[in-house]
C-alpha cells in the first residue's frame, strides 16, 4: 500500500470511528429546523463539537451570527470544506442540510487527524442561509475564501453525481397597483390589479416555449385580492428566474420583466418590480477534482455517472458563486428515497440510518479527494489550470 493509500485508509477509519457522533449531530440539527440566518442551534452544536475535537473555531464569523470558521493543520495548501444547516419553511430539512453539516464535519475531522504538521490547512466553513439568503455570497465578499486553494462540499439527492446541473438564479418580486371598484355595480371604474398579475403569469407561461430547455421560470401569486366583489387594487407575486449561466440569466431576466411591463400597459395598472437578494451563479465544477472524487468513490464501491451525464435545468445554490472564486466541487450523493428534494418525503428520508451511511461514504470519498489535493501537487496544479481556463484566464508564466 502506498503512503497516499495508507493516509486514505486512515481517513476512512477516522470517519467510521466518529460515525455515532456524526449521526447524532445530523439528527440533532434535523430535529431543530431553522430558517435563513436564524440557525442558532445548528451553529452552536457544530462549533461546540468542532472545538471539542481540537479545531480553532471563530463563531459568528464574517459578520453573520450563524456563520463559523473552524481551522486545523498548518501550511499550504488551504482547502475549505463547507457545511450548510438551514431548513425550509414548514417542511424542515427537506433538502437534507443536516446531512451536509455532518458531512463537512466528517471531512474536517479526517483531514485534521491524517495531515502531518506543515502538510496543509483545512478550514470547515459554516455557511448560513443557502435557501435563498446567499450566505456564501456574503462570505466571499467578506474574505472567507482569500488564500483558499480549493473548496468542496456534498449535497444529498435522489441521485449520485460529481457534476451536478446547477443553474444561476435571481428572485423577482412584483406588485401591481390598480384602482378598487365594486365588481358588479361599477366595474368600469376600476383598474384590475388581479387581471394584471394573471396576464403577466400567462405571458411568462407563453415565454417558456421560446426559452432554452435549461432555463426555468416559476413563481407564486402572494396576494391576489381581498374579496370577490371588490376589484383588486393591489396584487403581488414572487418569481424565480433560472438559467444555465450568469450571462444567460441576465438575458432571461429582461424577457421575464417585459411580461410584467406588458401586463401593466394592458391593464392600466402601475408596476413596481425589484430584483431581491444576491444572484446565485451556476456551478463551474472543477473537472480534475471531480474526476478524483469519482475515482475515490469507486474505490469505496460506489460507481458514479460520467461527466456530461446530466442535462436540462436544475436547482440553484450559492456554492455556484464559490466555484467562480476558487476551484470547487459539489457532488451529490444519493439517499434512499423516491421523493425529490424540497418535499416532505425527503425530510423523512434525511433522518434515516441509510441516509447517514450514504453520507459517511460520500464524506470519506471527499476526504480522500482532499488528500489527493494535499499530497499530489500535480492534481492541485491541474485544478488551478482547469479553473483558469474555465474562466477565460491564463496561468501565470
Amino acid at each position: 500500500m502506498s503512503e497516499l493509500d495508507s493516509r486514505k485508509q486512515q481517513a476512512r477509519d477516522v470517519i467510521e470511528a466518529h460515525a455515532a457522533a456524526l449521526d447524532t449531530l445530523s439528527l440533532d440539527i434535523h430535529a431543530h429546523p431553522e430558517l435563513n440566518f436564524r440557525e442558532y442551534h445548528a451553529h452552536d452544536v457544530l462549533t461546540t463539537f468542532l472545538e471539542e475535537q481540537g479545531f480553532s473555531v471563530a463563531r459568528g464569523a464574517y459578520e453573520m451570527p450563524t456563520a463559523f470558521c473552524a481551522a486545523a493543520g498548518s501550511g499550504a495548501p488551504i482547502i475549505a470544506v463547507l457545511c450548510e444547516y438551514d431548513a425550509l419553511p414548514e417542511i424542515g430539512h427537506a433538502c437534507g442540510h443536516n446531512l451536509i453539516a455532518a458531512s463537512g464535519v466528517a471531512v474536517g475531522l479526517a483531514l485534521k487527524e491524517v495531515l502531518a504538521e506543515g502538510e496543509g490547512t483545512v478550514i470547515v466553513l459554516g455557511s448560513p442561509a443557502e435557501e435563498g439568503g446567499g450566505g456564501k455570497v456574503f462570505m466571499i465578499e467578506r474574505g472567507a475564501f482569500e488564500g483558499v486553494d480549493a473548496a468542496m462540499m456534498l449535497h444529498p439527492s435522489p441521485n449520485d453525481g460529481a457534476w451536478p446541473v446547477v443553474n444561476a438564479i435571481q428572485t423577482l418580486e412584483v406588485e401591481f397597483f390598480g384602482r378598487a371598484a365594486h365588481a358588479a355595480a361599477r366595474p368600469h371604474e376600476g383598474l384590475n390589479a388581479l387581471d394584471a398579475i394573471v396576464a403577466a403569469y400567462n405571458a411568462v407561461s407563453m415565454l417558456r416555449q421560446q426559452m432554452t430547455s435549461d432555463a426555468r421560470v416559476h413563481g407564486v401569486i402572494t396576494k391576489g385580492g381581498v374579496k370577490p366583489n371588490i376589484i383588486p387594487d393591489h396584487t403581488a407575486a414572487e418569481f424565480y428566474i433560472r438559467a444555465a449561466d450568469d450571462r444567460k440569466l441576465e438575458d432571461l431576466k429582461g424577457r421575464v420583466l417585459a411580461c410584467f411591463e406588458g401586463a401593466a400597459t394592458a391593464t392600466g395598472c402601475r408596476l413596481e418590480s425589484r430584483w431581491t437578494g444576491r444572484p446565485y451563479s451556476n456551478i463551474a465544477t472543477n473537472n480534475p477534482v471531480a474526476e478524483a472524487y469519482v475515482e475515490n468513490a469507486r474505490a469505496l464501491g460506489k460507481a458514479l455517472p460520467a461527466r456530461g451525464a446530466g442535462a436540462g435545468g436544475g436547482p440553484s445554490t450559492d456554492m455556484g458563486n464559490v466555484s467562480h472564486v476558487v476551484p470547487s466541487i459539489h457532488p451529490n450523493f444519493a439517499i434512499p428515497t423516491e421523493a425529490g428534494n424540497h418535499t416532505p418525503g425527503f425530510t423523512a428520508a434525511a433522518a434515516t440510518p441509510e441516509a447517514h451511511v450514504a453520507m459517511r461514504t460520500a464524506a470519506t470519498a471527499l476526504a480522500m479527494t482532499a488528500l489527493d489535493l494535499y499530497l499530489r501537487p500535480e492534481l492541485l496544479d491541474a485544478a488551478r489550470k482547469d479553473f483558469l481556463e474555465a474562466h477565460g484566464r491564463s496561468a501565470p508564466s
